[in-house]
């Protein structure tokens, strides 16, 4: 397996250490690609649509009656299977909701577009894919490894 650090090619424009960093710091707004009033509002949506499944799914996880003469145990035991699955998707959304967030937060310090470990910017199609994620390729890489 090669390591990336052996890969990677210094561009002083892109780099960490280059001019991202200094005086000559690149904007956002500034990158080819990148719409971001576009993705804000996509990620406002969702984040919207998330809250209001949040409220709509507020009865699923409530929890079951456990009372045998009103229910019969095979029911009781869908109905714990379906709390279980609702609680772990509830989990999941608010997962999102957190990655939403710091994305917003993100585009608010014009640092959106640009990996969270490294600095150098994330790939346009990566982020038109999934406009939370806070780390370009190479890094995601290396998380996962």
């Amino acid at each position: 397996r090669q390591s990336w650090d052996r890969v990677r090619v210094h561009d002083p424009v892109n780099c960490a250490t280059g001019p991202r960093y200094g005086k000559e710091r690149m904007t956002v707004n500034d990158r080819d690609g990148i719409d971001i009033p576009a993705m804000k509002q996509r990620l406002e949506q969702r984040r919207e649509e998330l809250l209001h499944l949040t409220e709509a799914g507020a009865g699923a996880r409530r929890p079951v009656e456990l009372d045998q003469t009103r229910v019969g145990r095979l029911s009781r035991m869908d109905a714990l299977q379906s709390q279980a699955m609702s609680i772990e998707t509830e989990r999941r959304r608010q997962l999102e909701l957190r990655r939403i967030d710091a994305a917003l937060a993100r585009i608010g310090e014009d640092e959106f577009g640009y990996c969270v470990n490294c600095g150098e910017p994330i790939a346009v199609k990566r982020l038109s894919l999934d406009p939370t994620t806070p780390n370009c390729i190479a890094c995601a890489s290396e998380d996962r490894a």
